[in-house]
């Protein structure tokens, strides 16, 4: 069977937009603070080139696990593609991770280098020194755009490494851990260039397209959307150091950017910045969005900026947004759409019968593996075995159903569902009323242990600036929206929230 990949790796896609839109704009990188830079394909693949020179000079070959840990920079694109040209394996790292949690991710990824932002060396020699992790050593960089391959050891002409394949593994990308400990999702170079092809399919892009995003580059929702996507259609990229609540919008039109990436936090907090009479001056075309959002907010957002939502649903396991609205024509708002190509959707019950329209299961998805979805879980043949069952399907965890059309709902991840006096709630239900508030910047809902309910909700809550709102109020707001089995009886006002790499709310560290 011969599919869209084919043969196709994630350093031969490369070389073939290098070679087909050469000239043609590959990246702009915003700083916060600092020059604006710009690539073209030609003129990064040097840089791409000698930075993969200095990686071999240093051993490093098919098969090779390195892990990276740089906040948004070129450097980090220059370092995916030299490995993935050598076939070795990157682990992306988020670069907010403590040296607890890097400890976990080095020890479980076995990763013998690290590449690693200079202003992190002494938190990252600590870690080898006391732990014996990454054994071969670091690879330093400034992460200000400065040429990899002026690196302390000399390059030397590389060695033509073992063939690299589109089964081969690219990358361990560890998932995001809201509510537990992260694993390792395996991402093959097939994984990656189908990524590519799926985004081209799913947001339409083109050569001319602007792609305009300040997500982690650790993080899926980059790579195998906005970066893979930028590759395989030769489009540009603009990548921006950190999200701006104050400087996004005005940055993205003055990039000309035709399609964005959002999260609700960034819908939200756009919201809350003074309107001006150029927030619908823009040549953005397309949305992409998944996260739970009120429809206040949704038709609030839409009309000021003169965009509209492509809602999605999908994660690392499955690689591509499954669910998505179409390119074109009607969207089912709240769904987070329909079967993507190339996927199977279905919703089953606990004892795994597949269910029917309206009926509310879990989400379950099946595709190829190491093709359209994961290959697997890093040396955890267990959990990968769980994942999948043995006609194929993947396991989401996720709760959701659909409806006579074959639009799907997405109602929540399992493990945010409350168990409250027999009943499911869902966390994300009452997040969502939560958000709707004016005086609510953001919240976040858990379950609290309780000796006769089984569980409680608890709401932590950031209020917008300025803002003045007491507990009692929330909880009786909550009441005119929520059933009283949905309201929360705790409520505990914060000014920030833990996040993962991906900017979620880390809930497990919540209590």
């Amino acid at each position: 069977m011969v599919d869209i990949v084919a043969t196709a790796t994630l350093g031969g896609a490369w070389d073939v937009a290098v070679r087909q839109v050469g000239d043609q704009p590959w990246l702009v990188f915003l700083p916060l603070e600092g020059k604006r830079s710009e690539f073209t394909y030609r003129e990064f693949d040097r840089w791409v080139t000698r930075t993969c020179e200095g990686f071999a000079a240093r051993g490093i070959t098919k098969g090779t696990i390195v892990a990276m840990q740089l906040r948004n920079c070129p450097e980090f694109i220059a370092c995916l593609l030299a490995l993935a040209k050598l076939g070795a394996i990157t682990v992306p790292l988020g670069a907010g991770l403590t040296p607890r949690e890097l400890l976990v991710l080095y020890r479980k990824s076995g990763a013998e280098w690290a590449i690693i932002d200079s202003a992190t060396r002494e938190k990252h020699e600590a870690l080898r020194t006391e732990h014996g992790v990454v054994p071969k050593g670091l690879i330093e960089t400034s992460c200000d755009g400065t040429d990899l391959s002026e690196a302390s050891v000399e390059p030397t002409p590389v060695e033509q490494p073992s063939e690299v394949t589109s089964d081969d593994v690219a990358e361990i990308m560890f998932t995001s851990g809201t509510t537990a400990e992260p694993k390792g999702v395996l991402i093959t170079h097939a994984n990656m260039v189908y990524s590519g092809h799926y985004a081209i399919w799913q947001a339409s892009l083109r050569p001319y397209d602007r792609i305009f995003t300040t997500m982690p580059e650790c993080h899926s929702n980059f790579q195998l959307v906005a970066m893979t996507g930028a590759i395989i259609a030769g489009a540009c990229l603009v990548l921006c150091e950190r999200y701006s609540a104050h400087r996004f919008w005005e940055d993205a039109r003055a990039e000309d950017a035709t399609v964005i990436q959002l999260t609700a936090m960034i819908a939200r907090t756009l919201l809350l910045q003074p309107p001006s009479e150029l927030d619908r001056h823009h040549r953005v075309r397309e949305t992409l969005y998944f996260m739970p959002l009120g429809d206040d907010e949704k038709v609030a957002f839409e009309q000021r900026f003169g965009v509209r939502f492509m809602n999605s649903y999908g994660s690392t396991e499955s690689v591509c947004w499954v669910l998505t609205d179409p390119p074109q024509g009607e969207r089912r708002w709240p769904s987070v759409g329909r079967v993507g190509l190339g996927y199977e959707v279905a919703i089953l019950d606990a004892s795994g019968q597949e269910l029917g329209p309206g009926e509310a299961g879990e989400i379950v998805v099946r595709g190829l593996r190491g093709r359209t979805v994961m290959a697997g879980y890093y040396d955890d043949p267990g959990s990968t075995q769980q994942a999948f069952t043995p006609d194929g399907w993947l396991h989401t965890g996720d709760t959701g159903y659909y409806d006579a059309d074959g639009w799907f709902y997405f109602i929540d991840r399992s493990k945010n569902l409350i168990k409250r006096s027999g009943q499911n709630i869902s966390a994300c239900e009452v997040e969502v009323v939560l958000g709707n508030h004016p005086m609510i910047a953001e919240a976040a809902v858990i379950g609290v242990p309780d000796p006769i309910r089984d569980q409680a909700i608890k709401a932590f809550v950031q209020l917008a600036p300025g803002s003045e709102f007491t507990a009692e109020q929330i909880q009786a707001y909550c009441a005119e929206h929520l059933a009283p089995v949905k309201v929360p009886e705790f409520v505990e006002f914060v000014t920030d929230f833990p996040r993962t790499p991906s900017m979620k709310i880390e809930k497990r560290s919540l209590s």
